[in-house]
């Protein structure tokens, strides 16, 4: 019995000490990211300047949406800060994928932190850096133009950071694909394209809006606003141009999770192939 107790003595003390490892591993890694200037200010500043642009110097952004439900600075706080909980997760994804692939796999390996707290601290350290943006454009507009119920102003912060979650499949998916740095910079530079198309920045109509709603980040966009436009398109003009269902949001999101997760598979499978 006392053989087992001791047993079981070291083991709760080497997860402890483990615990405390990877603790300061997410710690050390989070301020390394965030002393980053370029990382800082492409998921941080960009956003936050872009929503100064886009969501309060113009004066229709004072405008209440049809449903009464907020303004038009509402309408655009969220997906500016979408794009930004996205370039987060994507960077942030991509480079771990890169550091692995570079040998930092084999360091870990002569440590005591398994492959999976590695895995999971990263995606602690991605989910917190996504939540950076969220919260300074959310603080932006709560003291500048928007207006919003404060039930649906919560419920958009909270799935603006969750939508951002698919994001790391592509980042990830940049990263096991040209395994540089800097490809995973243009991928998560890319993403002011896909932010155009997605209805982030200002709101689209015509053949760009029929061609948006087939891009990435069109349908997590729309779902983090679904609190504050019940999935209402919003016009240029008054009104709206239509109605986008809530299983056609969750469709793409699904369908474009699929496909970064077999890009992820197919490359992964490649690379131990070669090896």
């Amino acid at each position: 019995m006392s053989s087992q107790a001791n047993e079981q003595g070291t083991r709760t003390v080497r997860q402890a000490r483990g615990g405390m490892r990877v603790s300061a591993y997410i710690l050390m890694d989070f301020w390394r990211n965030l002393r980053n200037f370029a990382n800082s200010f492409f998921i941080i500043v960009l956003p936050t300047v872009l929503f100064l642009i886009f969501g309060v110097s113009a004066d229709w952004n004072e405008f209440d949406l049809p449903d009464g439900t907020g303004n038009v600075s509402a309408h655009t706080m969220v997906g500016i800060a979408v794009y930004g909980a996205a370039t987060a997760t994507t960077s942030l994804a991509g480079s771990a994928a890169v550091e692995l692939q570079q040998g930092w796999g084999r360091q870990l390996a002569l440590t005591s932190m398994p492959h999976g707290m590695f895995v999971l601290a990263k995606s602690i350290i991605a989910l917190v850096m996504a939540a950076f943006p969220v919260l300074l454009i959310n603080l932006v507009g709560l003291f500048t133009a928007t207006e919003m119920d404060p039930e649906r102003w919560i419920a958009t912060a909270l799935l603006t950071v969750v939508a951002s979650l698919p994001f790391a499949l592509y980042g990830l998916l940049a990263g096991l694909a040209f395994r540089s740095d800097a490809a995973v910079g243009a991928a998560a530079g890319l993403l002011v394209v896909l932010g155009f198309l997605g209805n982030n920045f200002f709101p689209l109509d015509g053949i760009l809006l029929d061609i948006g709603r087939f891009t990435p980040m069109y349908g997590v966009t729309a779902l983090a606003r679904y609190p504050l436009t019940g999935g209402d398109i919003l016009s240029t003009g008054e009104g709206t141009l239509g109605t986008d269902p809530l299983w056609a949001l969750l469709l793409n999101i699904v369908a474009w999770s699929v496909v970064f997760t077999v890009g992820c598979f197919l490359l992964r499978r490649r690379s131990t192939a070669r090896r």
